[in-house]
């Protein structure tokens, strides 16, 4: 069976067509089937769909004018030198960049609802009997340039790192890009998921202005598709963690900014550090984006900002017990793989609860490191169990069971002055947690009990059990939610947070910390599924999950048969 090949202005038709009748949110749906509803308004709410591209031939300039104008667009559109398709081309078929004059036009489109869109027209002119004839015959039949465009709205590099790894978290995979000086504008390429469904092999971010700092690392993860590249890297990764763990240790990030550069010697002075050591380490962490180079030193980049100690969102906690506690485990995994036994307890002869208990700092190291994640938490808030507690005409409380040091639950009593709260903590937490809660001033609304899982206290209106399950085998998370179903009215609500296994193998944070409860504490991340047989053998219903950031989810679960008579929905006093 043979195929025709389609014109360069069949080709042009259909991008306009295309661009024409999409929609960015759907279209983002189309280009990456496993974002959820989070993720899919995230990236909707930072980039707009913003032109389909396509690369034709045209033997003269006044070819290409009569092609545009019969697909009607403006035919008089200024034309630009192409800089990133230009050295594509080169590279893919051994020419100069010199020999190919590619230029770029973007003809105006209007979308659905009169968005400012275009086509974006890659030429490269190639007269009849050109030696770049076969050029345009295999581009023509391969469509190796044509692509959907997204522009980033607001970009800075924390917002292009963000958004390239949603892309590759959902099966993009970095495929070039360039910066063009001529329309002082970075492209990322990707090519798209395999189980994409928007009709195009390959996208593009465009971010306008200068982000050659980005775009290196970009370029770098394309080159990391050489499989042996690839392994070799992978297998640095502990060089990263450790490169950060130090780097928060030294508290290096609380001596520099982002605004002002600090020389190696003058931050060694300030850390207790050797300067040619610390330069080296800095290096290290500018390929990361951690901080950035010039000629007056270092400063700190937005992501490494987030390992200052003063930071709001700090997660130097983070930092220090992924590098510390966790690392030294990790390089027990083999033995947990192997045995059975948990890694942590193989080393330290305890499991880390009990560990952690013993060792004042390492407990509110940890705890400090589970609040680094509490962003995690922002969208509970306005979870509508919690928003209908708020709003009832009693006020109503929320039981947080194994709270640590109260991050969540000052949150939610911060957002709702009309709720209540009793925090549930081992005897060695409770006074972390008061003093957490008085400091946010919430404290007056909350009542401290110190015991175990057995000690749920009854009464409550909304049960709350964050990152509490996967720590622990299925026998003992039957056994926590079997005490919170017992003291649990008909009308009271239970949600748990957790993160929640894919179920069809896309990439999650979820998998990785899988692997991190094998290794720690002996527990496990668990599909939706799973969860939902564990409530049920609880006594309890599982009515709906949602995403929350960081790959995280709140189950929503409910008495599954009332109580005989009935029961006061009366909050606890």
């Amino acid at each position: 069976m043979t195929t025709t090949t389609p014109t360069d202005t069949a080709r042009l038709r259909a991008a306009v067509d295309f661009v024409r009748e999409q929609d960015t949110a759907a279209l983002l749906a189309l280009l990456l089937p496993g974002l959820d509803a989070l993720e899919q308004r995230s990236l909707a709410d930072r980039c707009r769909f913003s032109h389909a591209a396509v690369l034709v031939f045209p033997a003269t300039a006044n070819e290409l004018a009569s092609q545009l104008a019969r697909c009607g667009l403006d035919a008089d559109t200024a034309a630009r030198p192409s800089v990133v398709v230009r050295e594509r081309l080169a590279a893919r078929h051994g020419r100069s960049p010199a020999q190919l004059d590619v230029r770029i036009l973007h003809p105006a489109v209007a979308g659905p609802q009169g968005e400012r869109r275009s086509v974006e027209v890659f030429a490269l002119t190639v007269p009849p009997g050109s030696e770049l004839t076969p050029i345009a015959a295999h581009e023509r039949a391969r469509q190796h340039e044509a692509h959907l465009a997204f522009e980033v709205e607001r970009p800075d590099p924390l917002v292009l790192h963000g958004m390239r790894a949603l892309l590759a978290r959902h099966g993009a995979a970095a495929d070039g890009g360039g910066y063009n000086p001529h329309e002082d504008g970075t492209v990322f390429y990707f090519t798209a998921p395999a189980d994409s469904k928007a009709g195009y092999g390959r996208v593009e971010l465009y971010a306008p202005g200068d982000h050659r700092d980005v775009l290196a690392a970009h370029l770098d993860e394309h080159r990391l598709l050489q499989p042996a590249e690839m392994l070799l890297r992978l297998m640095t990764g502990a060089w990263t963690t450790q490169a950060l763990a130090a780097f928060a240790e030294l508290r290096a990030p609380d001596a520099m900014d982002t605004r002002t550069a600090t020389s190696p010697t003058a931050l060694a002075d300030a850390v207790d550090a050797q300067p040619e050591h610390l330069a080296r380490l800095l290096r290290y962490l500018a390929m990361l984006d951690v901080v950035s180079e010039g000629r007056d030193g270092f400063r700190l980049t937005p992501l490494g900002a987030l390992l200052r100690a003063d930071n709001p969102g700090s997660v130097r906690p983070l930092a220090l017990m992924y590098g510390g506690p966790f690392y030294r485990s990790f390089g027990a995994l083999a033995h947990t793989v192997r045995s059975g036994e948990v890694a942590f307890e193989h080393l330290h002869g305890e499991n880390h609860f009990d560990h952690f208990a013993r060792d004042p700092e390492l407990a509110e190291l940890f705890d400090q490191s589970m609040a680094a994640s509490s962003r995690m938490f922002e969208p509970l808030t306005r979870h509508p169990v919690v928003t209908a507690a708020a709003e009832a005409p009693s006020a109503a409380t929320v039981v947080d069971v194994a709270g640590g040091n109260g991050e969540l639950l000052g949150r939610l009593l911060t957002a709702h002055p009309r709720l209540r709260g009793v925090l549930l903590e081992r005897p060695h937490a409770v006074e972390a947690a008061r003093r957490s809660l008085d400091a946010a001033g919430c404290g007056a609304r909350c009542t401290y009990r110190a015991g175990d899982f057995a000690d749920v206290p009854s009464g409550g209106d909304v049960y709350v059990l964050s990152r509490i399950l996967h720590d622990w085998d299925d026998d003992r998370c039957r056994e926590i939610l079997r005490h919170c179903a017992r003291v649990m009215h008909d009308d009271a609500d239970l949600l748990v947070v957790e993160r929640i296994l894919p179920a069809d193998g896309t990439p999650s944070l979820a998998t990785a910390w899988d692997l991190h409860m094998m290794c720690n504490v002996g527990g496990r991340e668990r599909r939706a599924d799973h969860y939902a047989r564990l409530l049920t053998d609880a006594g309890l219903a599982l009515v709906d999950h949602v995403p929350l950031p960081l790959d995280g989810s709140v189950l929503h679960a409910r008495r599954a048969v009332p109580r005989p008579g009935g029961t006061s929905s009366a909050s606890m006093p």
